[in-house]
């Protein structure tokens, strides 16, 4: 049986917010699909998670996916909350089945930037310096049709080869090894 595309999303962004889903009550945009997690029968009621997956993720944290997922242009947008530097960003989105979140329009600037606010922290974008010194790229070599600059920035000259995005949603250039807001698309 093949999965549509929209299925594929909803799948990996719930994978990706497993550990940190409250009593295996899913919240947020997953309470509008008929989707019900397996828990088994537990006599002391404590959470049994599937065969497997206990395995592959810590038990669940207290923390609801309310505010954790939004979408925009077809696609989702999801954090855990966490924090890292954009290499583990990247990996951390890649072992979820998506990448670094990457805006392409101001609907998805605004979808990264509702988690930036809700977390009142910075974030890594997808977009990376290219061999040109001050010329951003995204991370897959193409050119950026849309652009949210702080005004006088990119401005590292070659230094900052990352970007992050401001409480504000607009972009600076930045030095990839501090830990920034984690935030995913699929």
């Amino acid at each position: 049986m093949m999965l549509s595309p929209q299925l594929h999303k909803i799948l990996a962004v719930a994978i990706f917010l497993l550990p940190f889903c409250a009593q295996g009550k899913p919240a947020g945009f997953l309470s509008k699909f008929s989707f019900k997690p397996f828990y088994g029968d537990r006599s002391n009621n404590e959470q049994q998670i599937p065969v497997g997956i206990d395995q592959l993720f810590p038990p669940p944290a207290v923390l609801h996916l309310n505010k954790m997922i939004t979408e925009s242009g077809g696609k989702i947008f999801a954090t855990n909350g966490k924090t890292a530097n954009f290499d583990a960003t990247v990996e951390k989105c890649k072992e979820a089945g998506g990448s670094i979140a990457a805006p392409k329009s101001p609907g998805e600037n605004d979808a990264i930037l509702y988690f930036v606010k809700y977390f009142n922290t910075y974030a890594y974008l997808g977009i990376k310096q290219s061999l040109v010194p001050g010329r951003f790229q995204f991370l897959n070599g193409a050119q950026l049709s849309y652009t949210n600059w702080y005004p006088n920035e990119p401005s590292g000259k070659g230094e900052e080869e990352c970007v992050e995005m401001y409480t504000d949603g607009t972009w600076n250039d930045k030095k990839c090894s501090k830990n920034l807001l984690i935030v995913c698309q699929f």
